[in-house]
């Protein structure tokens, strides 16, 4: 039997992407792309760079934990009590790059940021398309 009220959860959100991993890969990794389609930031794509995300709300501590260019990306992604990974992952299809995002390690008692996170990825991502439709 499973004890849900300990289960930690994950919100993943997956697209093909009607371009190559490469172009992705710019947008995910070069900081004036990520300003535009997710936070300002002083992101480099360097294992255990420390960087931060910032909004209006607020900031995001985060720490590079794998890179392998046009393919893996992951983060920490640490605030207001969250203590997550964001992982992404790029597939290259037959029309583009299966794109998969998951941010993991949402408590039961995180129903809030976990509900945030499911509704501010999916406008997140709108963003990035809107980016990779106009960048080089």
């Amino acid at each position: 039997m499973n004890d849900t009220a300990t289960e930690i959860r994950s919100v993943i959100v997956e697209r093909e992407i009607a371009f190559p991993p490469e172009k992705i890969w710019r947008a995910l990794t070069q900081p004036h792309l990520i300003q535009e389609w997710l936070m300002k930031n002083d992101f480099k794509p360097v294992r255990d760079h420390s960087f931060k995300l910032t909004a209006e709300w607020g900031s995001v501590d985060c720490r590079v934990l794998e890179i392998e260019p046009n393919r893996t990306l992951a983060y920490t992604w640490d605030a207001y009590g969250l203590e997550s990974t964001v992982t992404w992952t790029l597939t290259p299809v037959g029309s583009g790059t299966h794109l998969r995002m998951e941010q993991a390690g949402f408590r039961p008692d995180q129903e809030q940021a976990y509900q945030g996170a499911k509704f501010g990825w999916q406008r997140f991502f709108e963003n990035l398309e809107k980016v990779l439709a106009r960048a080089d």
